[in-house]
C-alpha cells in the first residue's frame, strides 16, 4: 500500500514539474525567440509609445476616425452587486453579449444601430458586436461605408481615402481562411500619417 502511494505521489510531481513549469517555460521560451512581437502581444508602437494591440480593438469616437465594432464588454456594476454595466472596450473584461439571434434585446440593439447608421444596407459588423466584444477589425464595406463621414471631417479627398482602406484591406489568411478584414487601428494610423 505504500509502494503504491509512494509511486502516485512521485508519478503526479514529475508529470506536475513536467508539464507544469518545464513544458510551459520550453513553449513561452520558443514563442518569445521565434514570434516575439505576437508573444509580447502584438503592440502597435507610436512615436515610441505603445498606443494599442493588433489584437484588441479600441474605441474611437470621434468623426476624422474610422469607428470600430460595437463592444459587448462589460464589468461589475458596484451599485447592484451581482450585476453588471457596459464598458466599452474594456480588454480586462472580453466576452459577448450572450444575446442569441431570437432576443428582444438583440433585435433593439440593431435596430438602434441601424438607425444610428441613417442609410441601409448596413453591413452586420457595424452593428454586431464580436463574440469577444473586442474585435479588431470591420469589413472592408464597413469601412468603406465611413469614407464620407472620415473625409468630410478631415477635409480629404474620398479617393485617397478609399486608397487606404484598400491599402489596408487584408486578405484571408493563407489566401483561404476567414473574410478580408480591416485592422481599424493600423487603418487610423495610416490615417494620422497621412500628409
Amino acid at each position: 500500500m505504500l509502494a503504491m502511494l509512494r509511486a502516485g505521489l512521485v508519478v503526479t510531481g514529475l508529470f506536475t514539474l513536467l508539464l507544469g513549469i518545464v513544458v510551459p517555460v520550453l513553449f513561452t521560451g520558443f514563442a518569445g525567440a521565434v514570434l516575439a512581437h505576437q508573444a509580447g502581444g502584438s503592440l502597435v508602437v507610436r512615436d515610441g509609445k505603445v498606443v494599442g494591440s493588433s489584437l484588441i480593438g479600441q474605441g474611437f469616437s470621434a468623426g476624422r476616425y474610422f469607428h470600430p465594432r460595437p463592444s459587448a464588454t462589460s464589468e461589475p456594476d458596484p451599485d447592484k452587486p451581482g450585476s453588471t454595466r457596459p464598458a466599452p472596450y474594456n480588454a480586462a473584461a472580453s466576452g459577448g453579449s450572450n444575446l442569441g439571434p431570437t432576443s428582444a434585446g438583440l433585435l433593439s440593439q440593431v435596430q438602434l444601430g441601424v438607425a444610428a447608421e441613417g442609410r441601409a444596407p448596413v453591413p452586420a459588423d457595424a452593428v454586431t458586436a464580436s463574440g469577444s466584444g473586442l474585435d479588431p477589425h470591420i469589413s472592408p464595406a464597413n469601412a468603406a461605408r465611413q469614407v464620407a463621414r472620415v473625409a468630410a471631417a478631415r477635409g480629404l479627398d474620398p479617393a485617397r481615402l478609399e486608397a487606404l482602406v484598400a491599402a489596408n484591406t487584408q486578405g484571408p489568411e493563407f489566401g483561404i481562411l476567414g473574410e478580408p478584414r480591416v485592422n481599424v487601428l493600423r487603418l487610423n494610423l495610416a490615417l494620422d500619417a497621412l500628409r
